[in-house]
């Protein structure tokens, strides 16, 4: 299909986005790589009659190591969280699962920052930076505001972010501790079917598509943090979830590959 006709803005800073969404309010939709967004529009699941185009900022796109943490850019493609050596030694979680994300042409577009905001359950990034307890940093016509990721993700496809808001940068910690990523889908291209993320040797979990957000699962954490050994705390992966029904997966598949997933994300992070 053909999206529906909209005007079309190219931003010449953050500050010049954000007062053009405050200019068109919820009609305008923020362009960064697009693999999200115009597939949606297509659809006609979303119909800005505005676009701003933010993929030139490059001063948003950027990975820096400071004080025990690593600051992104929002503009910083997958692309480039993958092959950064910096993130490699720093949180190599991310570089990971940056690495699984779609196929080249897609990491070579698509951004952290759009990924966020995009709010897929079904998302890899989302549930790392999850994971990870990152911290993501947003920019509206008040000046910025720090949220964590717990807090940041409200709905399926609905994030904490305001109509006139921009998220500028991700922090994660320093994350060396034993991680891995687990996800299972059809094609390497594909979404997730279930994905699951471990960080810091099982103190972080988080679950992909097994929920209407990105969801850390609490009950595995604590059963890690009690000493329970992985088969035992994965176990408990999709305990008091609701995960969703589609064409690739009913509910109590989901819940059972969240167990398998867990179990061998847990081990291959070296968790007996």
């Amino acid at each position: 299909m053909i999206p529906a006709a909209f005007d079309y803005k190219v931003a010449e800073s953050a500050e010049h986005a954000i007062s053009l969404l405050g200019e068109h309010g919820d009609e305008a939709k923020l362009l960064a790589g697009g693999h999200s967004l115009i597939p949606m529009m297509r659809y006609r699941l979303a119909s800005p009659s505005v676009l701003v185009d933010v993929g030139r900022l490059n001063d948003l796109n950027y990975i820096r190591r400071s004080n025990g943490s690593v600051a992104i850019g929002a503009l910083t493609t997958h692309s480039d969280l993958e092959h950064s050596d910096e993130l490699k030694q720093s949180c190599p979680l991310l570089a990971s699962v940056a690495a699984l994300v779609g196929d080249p042409a897609v990491r070579h577009r698509g951004t952290l920052g759009g990924t966020l905001a995009h709010a897929d359950p079904a998302s890899d990034l989302p549930a790392a930076v999850l994971a990870l307890d990152g911290t993501i940093t947003v920019q509206g016509p008040g000046g910025s505001r720090e949220i964590a990721a717990s807090d940041f993700f409200a709905g399926y496809f609905e994030s904490a972010l305001a109509d006139d808001e921009m998220i500028t940068e991700v922090s994660v910690p320093v994350s060396t501790g034993g991680w891995n990523y687990q996800k299972f889908n059809r094609r390497a291209q594909d979404w997730a079917i279930v994905g699951v993320a471990v960080a810091e040797g099982g103190k972080g979990v988080s679950l992909v598509n097994m929920g209407s957000t990105p969801l850390r699962a609490t009950a595995v954490e604590e059963a890690v943090a009690s000493g329970a050994p992985a088969a035992d705390a994965a176990a408990v992966a999709a305990d008091g979830l609701t995960p969703p029904s589609d064409l690739n997966a009913d509910p109590d598949y989901r819940a059972h590959l969240a167990r398998v997933l867990t179990h061998r994300a847990l081990t291959t992070s070296g968790l007996n």
